[in-house]
Order: structure tokens, then C-alpha cells, then sequence
């Protein structure tokens, strides 16, 4: 089979962590399926967030779309006529700093259910809404509002969400004690650069709407399954027509969470369900975006692997620039 397989691991890369004897979880993590079938390992330089990585790595060009555009065309929410987008992340608001929280598993429910009592708010706009992960939602608005506004991972001050959106953000958060839903990434779509024709037919599965997002653009044919185990059997049935890209979210995801160790078990998972289903693919490429800090939390701006089990044009260890990896791997 000469289709190709693109597994992302998703912040892969890491600080050192103490926890881990000063080395970094893919270091410690046990994959003997990677490291018996990788043959060539390359570098590219990463980006600081997914969308700006993936644009560029599947069409050559940083995306013109505002990061909840991208997401509210994966989660297939209305962007006609205009609409903006404005993705919402749980945070807190203490001190006048917004404190990201990505340990949401207490509260989410009663998030989504006040956000949810709050859009009437929003009525004047024709609000469309779609929650994903962990309380985080993409909400699309007949409004011309774009506001500048602190995005995560990093806690930043206070800044006031402008115009009844803002009425709606602190209206949650007087319910809840300060935890609301903080929009971020907000805008419209702009231009999209076609995809690389050697993608040729390709199918994106992934639980998060930012890729899905990317890839939709492009008029792949894309996945939403939130369930790690679950997206393997599709991706493998899905390689018999054509390449796949196949996203590994969680392990940004418990970066973020700041557990080295859960980290190590969805790397170590990852590889026995890689084996479990792709033993016999001949064109896997493994890579990363960016590297996401188990010690603080935070994304890291770095040289990232692409990794792969076949040759190409490219030398072993050669640092590719981003907007060369497609072309140089599939011609």
C-alpha cells in the first residue's frame, strides 16, 4: 500500500522533568513499535500553535483564518455571510488575571449549562454554539465585534470581553464564582490556500476541531472521534483509500495538566495501538508541532521531529524547513 499515515503527537516535545530523573516523557516513554519501524529522523521547526503549524505544513503558508474560524468550519457551526467566530476556554477569573483551567472534570457540566442559560444574551446576533473537550466551545455570531483578547496556555491579566459577549462572560462567572467560559482567537475567515496536491484524498481524525478545522478547509474529508481508542479502526480502515492524518490530542492535552506520567502512558498507548492496527503500513511519518511543558504548563517554540519509515529526499537528521516537509516526503 503506497498510502501514507501522518500521526501527530501533539506537543510531544518537553522540558526535562524532575519527576522523570531530568529527562523529558518521550525519552522515558517504552515505544518498540516506533522505534523498531522509524528509519529516518528529521527535524522542522515548530509553530506555537497547532493551526499555524498545520497550515503551513499541509498547503506551505500560515493561515489567514482566525484560530475559532478554523475550529467553527471543524465543528461544522454556520460561518456564512460574514459570521465571527470566537472560541471559548475555561478559565478563572482571580486577581484580575485570567487563570487557564484545563482540570475541568468537577465543573464542566455546570459551565456548559450557565454558558447555555447566558445566550440569550446573544439573541440580537443568531448565536451558534458547539462544545468539544473539556467545556471548551467555538460560538459563531452575526456581529462585527473581533475583539483583541489573551488566549491560553499562559495566565495573563484581566482583560474586559467588550459588548454583550462581555455581559454573557461575566454573568457566568458571577454564578460561578469566577470560572466562566473565556473567549480568545477570535475572527473571521480569510483566504485558504489549497492543500498540497500529493495529499491527493485524505481523511483527518482527530478530537479536536482545530485540525479538523484546517483540514476541512482543504475539502478533506474529516472525523471528529473523541475517543483516543476509537479513532485507530477508522484511521486504519480509511488507509485502504488514502492517506490519513491522524491527530493525538491528549498528549498536549495532559501536558497542559502538567502529569509527566499520564503524558508517558498516552505515548506508550499510542504505540500499542500503532502496532494493533498498523503493523503492516509501510508509510507512517510521526511529528510533532510544538513542544508542550509538563513542568510549567506551557507551549514551547522548537525544533520539532518528522520522523518516518521510509526515504525520501531528504537526509537522516536534516532540519526541513516547515513548508518543505509535504513535497519532500511524498513528492
Amino acid at each position: 500500500m503506497n498510502n501514507t499515515l501522518f500521526v501527530l503527537l501533539d506537543g510531544a516535545e518537553d522540558d526535562p522533568h524532575p519527576l522523570l530523573g531530568g529527562k523529558k516523557p518521550i525519552d522515558v516513554a517504552k515505544m518498540p513499535f516506533l522505534e523498531s519501524r522509524v528509519a529516518y529522523r528529521h527535524k522542522t521547526t515548530g509553530r506555537a500553535y497547532t493551526h499555524l503549524f498545520l497550515n503551513e505544513f499541509f498547503t506551505g503558508h500560515p493561515p489567514e483564518s482566525s484560530r475559532a474560524a478554523i475550529e467553527a468550519m471543524g465543528l461544522g457551526l454556520n460561518m456564512d455571510g460574514g459570521r465571527t467566530a470566537y472560541r471559548l476556554s475555561p478559565a478563572e477569573i482571580r486577581d484580575n488575571m485570567i487563570i487557564w483551567s484545563y482540570n475541568t472534570e468537577s465543573f464542566r457540566d455546570e459551565l456548559e449549562r450557565n454558558v447555555m442559560d447566558g445566550l440569550d444574551i446573544l439573541d440580537p446576533y443568531s448565536p451558534d454554539i458547539n462544545f468539544f473537550l473539556n467545556g471548551r466551545a467555538v460560538l459563531t455570531m452575526e456581529c462585527d465585534d473581533v475583539p483583541d483578547l489573551p488566549g491560553p496556555p499562559v495566565n495573563a491579566p484581566f482583560v474586559e470581553v467588550p459588548g454583550d459577549l462581555g455581559r454573557m462572560v461575566m454573568q457566568v462567572a458571577d454564578i460561578m464564582d469566577g470560572i466562566t467560559d473565556y473567549p480568545w482567537g477570535c475572527g473571521r475567515l480569510g483566504q485558504i490556500y489549497p492543500g498540497f496536491g500529493s495529499l491527493g484524498e485524505m481523511t483527518a481524525i482527530s478530537d479536536s476541531p482545530t485540525s479538523l478545522g484546517i483540514c476541512a478547509s482543504l475539502g478533506h474529508d474529516i472525523r471528529l472521534i473523541k475517543d483516543l481508542d476509537a479513532r485507530f479502526p477508522v484511521a486504519a480502515e480509511a488507509l485502504e483509500h488514502g492517506n490519513v492524518f491522524l491527530h493525538i490530542d491528549e498528549v498536549d492535552e495532559y501536558s497542559h495538566q502538567k502529569d509527566p506520567f499520564k503524558k508517558k502512558w498516552v505515548l506508550e498507548h499510542t504505540d500499542e495501538l500503532m502496532r494493533e492496527y498498523f503493523s503492516d503500513a509501510e508509510r507512517i511519518v510521526y511529528f510533532a508541532d510544538h513542544g508542550t511543558s509538563c513542568v510549567t504548563g506551557e507551549h514551547i517554540l522548537m525544533n520539532v521531529p518528522v520522523w518516518t519509515t521510509f526515504e525520501s529526499e531528504f537526509e537522516d537528521g536534516e532540519l526541513i524547513p516547515l513548508n518543505r516537509v509535504i513535497p519532500g516526503l511524498l513528492g
